[in-house]
């Protein structure tokens, strides 16, 4: 395959191995609440669940490696430390979910099987699309990203032109940042780091190209996968926004399906169903993928440590996606405010050149980011109040975003003394 055909079949791959259960159901229920505030919402979610995420490929694109590369500069313990944690959420909640949202919106409707029988099935084929891990890229590029393309396209341009009822106004006391916490909950800067690494390991499979080359078709694939999940995102939360003021909506699942019966009439339904299976379908196979090579690596990639990590992960998202995708949803708070600000500032460092983040720099940031993190975790577990005097302390700790300014003033300081003062000793 040439390496044009490449780079494009890698960037539907990435579109595809991103767009999710979260990436559907999260944006036209933000724009719905964001109103005509719904494109600063759209400029937050697209920090948090575009930007950081294909830097997250950029990164990989440079280090061509694992995910422990990620974390190695701050310490090899740390790295793996992280690299287990990321694992751990991904397979114990976003891959679990991808099934609830195929359930509650595909098979419920309309056939009369548990969620139980659902999930097994639906987990027996990603166990088969992991055990052929040299066809996943090519299976998933070729075939199954067009066809949710064409399908998410034809809700949202036939949905922007339907004649409706005037927006309402936001909901939210801040959009902008209200549309980069709902980023969180896509997973999708942690994806990033997941990702990434199935798609150099994809690459590396395939033994055809060099470092160079597989540099530059990862990175292009990714900017041409982040165009394709901005233009797709901000044109569900537009969906939503344009319809606020004219449906009744409670939860996310209700408001898609919603929308998909009012653009494509009594079909809608069949086309979001075979939408909703797809988008979560390819997710939790780069998941469960992601977590089996990073255990075969640990393992001097035994092929065994791979089979029985699939399976493991596979038998946890059956376990797991039996509860309600909404409780998932709301469990899943807590680890992400905790573990979202360290994975952004590592896909951050990562990316810049050796002279902006050295390890002293590194080990500084990620250490403040940790620190500054723990009130925001710790709100999802005790009483705000009893925070409040620690969150009044902290800029933007009101916003869940307390880490931002701590971090990026210990960075720009270490800069300066590892640039200016201890050069200046060393000449």
């Amino acid at each position: 395959m040439n390496q044009s055909k490449q780079t494009f079949v890698t960037a539907f791959a990435l579109f595809s191995l991103f767009f999710g259960a979260g990436n559907l159901i999260l944006p036209p229920f933000l724009g719905y609440n964001a109103g005509d505030d719904w494109l600063w919402v759209s400029l937050g979610f697209a920090i948090s669940a575009v930007v950081i995420p294909i830097l997250a490929i950029y990164g990989h694109a440079r280090l061509q490696g694992t995910m422990l590369d990620f974390g190695k500069k701050v310490s090899p313990l740390f790295a793996l430390v992280y690299s287990i944690i990321v694992y751990a959420i991904s397979s114990a909640l976003p891959s679990p979910r991808t099934a609830s949202v195929t359930y509650e919106m595909s098979i419920e409707p309309y056939f009369e099987i548990s969620s139980l029988w659902l999930s097994t099935i639906y987990f027996a084929l990603v166990l088969v699309f992991v055990l052929n891990r040299t066809k996943i890229l090519s299976i998933i590029g070729k075939f199954l990203t067009p066809l949710i393309i064409l399908i998410l396209l034809g809700i949202i341009f036939i949905g922007l032109f339907m004649d409706v009822e005037p927006m309402r106004d936001s909901l939210f006391n801040n959009s902008f940042t209200a549309g980069i916490l709902e980023g969180y909950q896509t997973f999708d800067a942690i994806g990033g780091v997941v990702v990434g690494g199935v798609i150099v390991i994809s690459f590396s499979l395939q033994g055809t190209y060099d470092y160079e080359a597989k540099r530059k078709m990862i990175g292009k694939a990714g900017l041409l996968a982040g165009t394709g999940l901005f233009a797709i995102y901000a044109g569900l939360i537009a969906l939503g926004a344009v319809n606020s003021g004219t449906l009744e909506i409670e939860n996310r699942t209700e408001l898609l399906t919603q929308l998909s019966v009012s653009t494509l009439g009594n079909i809608g339904t069949a086309f979001l169903a075979v939408l909703v299976a797809l988008a979560c379908f390819t997710t939790a196979v780069g998941i469960v993928t992601g977590t089996a090579d990073f255990v075969k690596g640990l393992f001097g990639n035994s092929k065994m440590a791979y089979a029985l990590t699939g399976i493991l992960g596979c038998v946890l998202g059956v376990l797991m996606g039996q509860f309600d995708v909404h409780y998932i949803i709301d469990v899943a708070l807590p680890s992400l405010m905790f573990i979202y600000p360290i994975t952004i500032v590592l896909i951050l460092l990562n990316v810049l050149s050796e002279k902006y983040a050295s390890k002293l720099v590194f080990r500084a940031v990620v250490f403040t980011t940790f620190i500054f993190s723990i009130p925001d975790f710790l709100a999802f577990i005790i009483s705000e109040e009893k925070l409040a005097g620690i969150k009044n302390a902290i800029p933007l700790a009101h916003e869940n975003m307390g880490w931002v300014l701590p971090a990026i003033i210990i960075f720009v300081i270490f800069n300066v003394i590892e640039n200016y003062f201890l050069k200046q000793r060393e000449a």
